[in-house]
């Protein structure tokens, strides 16, 4: 929007083009002195509002441009700290990512050594466990074969004096009944009744 200024100029220059001119002459007018009176004082009146206006609005602008100036420093600094702090924040995660990718490793590495030493101590306690029955299933059959020899010993020891017994019965009966000792003999020969060298009587 044009001032009020740029206005009555406008009006006394459309005033002085309507003018008749002066005759005989191009250069010079007829002019209503007291219109262009009251159109240059106007001009007067409206100069110092105007300029006070432009001062206000210069002033105003610098105060405007001031603010700006202001509000754009301080959203500077604000996405500065901003800035600063996200790469805090990234440099944070990635240090946290870096002690949680070590947590993990060190934690798979024991795991796995605890795994080997598990499986370790099973094969131990495994062969442990085997060569300890492979001992007592030795012991065993050693218990065995000692006892059934010794139980053959004693059978055939008890045999022996129990057919040892049995002679001296007979011996003893035959004192008793010489004279039947031919017909025991010849009867014993038919039907003998001495089995696995027992002597039943």
């Amino acid at each position: 929007m044009s001032s009020r200024i740029e206005q009555l100029i406008d009006e006394i220059e459309e005033y002085i083009e309507n003018c008749k001119p002066k005759f005989m002459s191009n250069s010079e007018i007829i002019v209503n002195k007291d219109e262009i009176d009251e159109l240059i004082r106007d001009l007067r009146m409206k100069t110092p509002d105007e300029i006070k206006r432009y001062q206000k609005i210069i002033s105003n602008k610098e105060a405007i441009l001031n603010d700006a100036r202001a509000k754009a420093e301080a959203l500077i600094a604000e996405a500065t700290i901003h800035t600063n702090e996200l790469i805090n924040e990234h440099e944070i995660m990635q240090q946290a990512y870096a002690q949680a990718n070590e947590v993990v490793t060190m934690a798979s590495r024991q795991a796995q050594e605890i795994l080997d030493n598990a499986t370790m101590e099973a094969n131990s306690v495994r062969a442990a466990a085997m060569q300890y029955m492979d001992d007592m299933l030795a012991n065993l059959g050693d218990i065995i074969n000692s006892s059934s020899q010794a139980a053959n010993a004693n059978f055939e020891s008890l045999i022996a004096s129990l057919n040892h017994y049995g002679e001296i019965i007979r011996a003893n009966r035959n004192e008793l009944h010489p004279a039947e000792d031919d017909l025991e003999s010849s009867e014993e020969s038919e039907n003998p009744e001495n089995i696995d060298g027992i002597d039943i009587i």
